[in-house]
Order: structure tokens, then sequence, then C-alpha cells
């Protein structure tokens, strides 16, 4: 077979449909494939690649812990595990008290950190739990069960649990399905598979009250939303909201598989012995991993650059008639069409050399590296309205 994507659908199974490129090199956001063509990749990893490709500091990193000790397994520790939670607790725990009591599990993915998170609401002695509709929070089956597409649930129904659904920033809704059965309101302050839907302050301060009195643990999954995307370590920050539960992955490792579960006040020490474990959380690569990223972030500056990066992106892009709304924080941006023409987009983005999703028909994300240039974006911004005319976007008013 001379094509990569023929090998690829002889080899392996067919989840997630034919490969858009074979990339075989990447150097900060620009990423090459086979034939050797270059794109600037303006998706990151769907939230992940945090400092881009091949980034100084992340090769340092895992060079150097993979010649020392590459894995170690859960009987014992490592410095690198050790000062990753240590740093974590510092960084997205503000509050001093709430900081002492905070505690962290690590492991390799944001669906395994959920997983962890609803077993961990179920030691309340409770098993209702209400999620947010237009909400993802992984593939596994108990992670599907939190999430509210019915594409994605309904092949592997029925699915573990109580769950209630509720419409995302509807407060009286919130209310009238928590009560006193309630184990956990589990939500993304910013709803990135949807199409990159913001929570309002209020409302995560409501959903804080609400959970409070009812005795519930509040959980945000920021596993696409935290570590620097939005301009801030975690989404919710702005808002002063200390939750129960901070589920984390994607952008934390850098490339590297590594999610982690935050626990603060009584969900720090719910777990005991046996009830919970991973063969590779915590493991010494991915840890030193996160840690060179979190230092890289902090070095460079890039959370005050996220939140003007992603200013100009929503800005430049929205200033086209074609983009009837522009959502999201930091470098997690969402566009609406005025057409359903969103794999269309993609395609002709790809075409000229940009990466971008869609998440919908309407709906086009963009997550790119925190590391993304001035030029990278003015080529963007330059290319923009040469992709809507490729894919065929009219502008409002015209015929078609």
């Amino acid at each position: 077979m001379s094509s990569w994507t023929e090998r690829y659908a002889a080899s392996l199974m067919n989840t997630f449909g034919p490969p858009k490129l074979a990339l075989v090199r990447g150097e900060g956001a620009h990423v090459w494939d086979a034939d050797g063509r270059e794109y600037v990749d303006f998706l990151g990893g769907i939230a992940v690649n945090t400092l881009g490709h091949a980034h100084p500091a992340l090769v340092e990193a895992l060079s150097g812990q993979v010649a020392t000790l590459g894995h170690v397994s859960n009987f014992f520790t490592t410095p690198a595990q050790v000062e990753l939670a240590e740093r974590l607790r510092e960084l997205l725990v503000p509050d001093a008290e709430a900081r002492e009591g905070a505690r962290v599990f690590f492991c390799s993915t944001g669906a395994e950190a959920n997983e962890a998170a609803l077993k961990l609401s179920r030691l309340t002695g409770r098993t209702r739990v209400v999620a947010m509709e237009d909400a993802f929070h992984g593939r596994t089956m108990g992670s599907l069960s939190l999430t509210a597409k019915a594409a994605y649930r309904e092949p592997f129904e029925p699915l573990p649990g109580h769950v209630t659904w509720v419409p995302f920033g509807d407060v009286d809704a919130l209310r009238a399905a928590v009560d006193h059965e309630t184990a956990a309101v589990v939500l993304e302050p910013l709803q990135g598979e949807a199409g990159v839907n913001v929570a309002p302050t209020d409302y995560l301060r409501a959903a804080r009250e609400i959970t409070a009195s009812a005795g519930a643990l509040l959980w945000f999954d920021e596993v696409q939303s935290g570590m620097g995307r939005t301009g801030s370590w975690l989404a919710s920050h702005p808002s002063g909201v200390v939750p129960d539960l901070v589920t984390l992955a994607k952008g934390l490792g850098g490339g590297m598989p590594i999610g982690a579960l935050v626990g603060l006040g009584r969900a720090a020490t719910m777990f005991d012995p046996g009830q919970h474990g991973t063969t590779f959380g915590g493991n010494p690569l991915s840890c030193a991993t996160a840690l060179a990223v979190l230092r890289t972030i902090e070095d460079e500056g890039l959370l005050g650059r996220a939140a003007v990066v992603g200013d100009r992106l929503r800005a430049g892009l929205g200033a086209d008639d074609r983009v009837v709304e522009t959502r999201g924080v930091g470098v997690l941006v969402g566009l609406t069409l005025a057409e359903a023409k969103g794999p269309d987009v993609v395609a002709a983005a790809q075409d000229a050399g940009w990466i971008v999703n869609a998440t919908s028909p309407e709906r086009i994300r963009l997550a790119p590296p925190l590391v993304v240039t001035d030029d990278d974006v003015a080529g963007l911004l330059a290319a923009w309205p040469g992709i809507l005319d490729a894919a065929g976007v009219a502008h409002p008013g015209e015929q078609p």
C-alpha cells in the first residue's frame, strides 16, 4: 500500500474515520505532513499542545527524565510526582487555607480523571449526579454517562448512573434539580466540545451556593479549559469560586498523556488505599514534562499572552460578517457561522495550510498553542476571508 491513509485503514480500528493528514514533524505551532507540506495548527491537538511542538523545555525535561527513570509503579513515588502535586496545589488553589487541604490524584487522561471523580462522588453515600446539557466529559462508561449527546451515549446504554441534565447556565433549573440525594454537580466552566460556551460568573457562584446547601460536591471539569488556556490557570479562577473537585488533563502535559483529579476539603480525603488506582498515573515522564509546561507558562508570561491572542483572534475573525457570533476566553475560541458549512470551512482551511475544527455544522473551534506567534495570528486573519470564500459561505443578504 502506498499511502499512510490506506495503511491506517488496513491496520487501525475505525473509531475516528479516515485521518485528515499523516503528520511527521512539528515546531511551535507549525506541523508538516508526510508529503512535506506545512500547516499552522490552530487546534493544538485539541487544546493539548500548550507549548506547541518540540519546545526546548519539553525536549530537555523528557530527555532528562527518561535517562534516569521512565516508570516505577505506584508502590513508589518519584520527585517529579511529588513536585508536580505540590505545584498544582500552589497554582490552582489561591486560597491558602483551602490549599492546605487539597490533594491530587494522577492518571493518564481527562476521561480517567472524570471517572475518578465520579467514583469518588459515590463515597458521599449518594448516587445522583446533575450534569449539563451540551456537556462532554469523556468516552469511558462512567464519564460517558455524564455526557449529554445522544449519539455518543445511545449505542452503549444502559450506562451507569442516576444522571439528570439541566440547561447550561440556567440557575433556576440547577436549583430545582439539586436536592439532598445529589452526590455532585459537574460542569465545565467553559464547554469546549459544544462550540465554546462560557458559564457566566454568577452561574458558577450560584452552583457553589446550591451544592453547599444540599451537601453535594461541586465538580469543575477543566480538562479542556485549564492550564492557562483562558489566561488564568483555571477558567473558573476569575469567579473566585472554590469547587470540591477539579479534573485536568490535555494542556497539563503539553503532549504527554497525563490527567489529574484535585480534591479540596472533604473531597481530598475520601479515597482510602485500595479504593482507586491506575498503572501509569503520576509516572515520572509525564510529571517531569508537566512541570516543564508549568514553569514555561510562568517564565514566558503565557497567561497574559493567551488573553491578548484570544482577544485578537475573536475580534479579527469576527470582523467578517459571515461570522455571526464569537465566544470564548483566552485561546479557546468559538465562532458561529452564518451558514452551516463548518466541515467545508475546515477543509478549505486545511487546503490553505491552516488547521481548525468544526464542533457542529455552524460552529468552528480554535485552540492554538499558547506559544502561537503574532505572525501566525496575522496570517490566519489575512487568510480567513479567502477560507470562507473557498468554503462557499455567503455574506448575509447575498443570493446563493
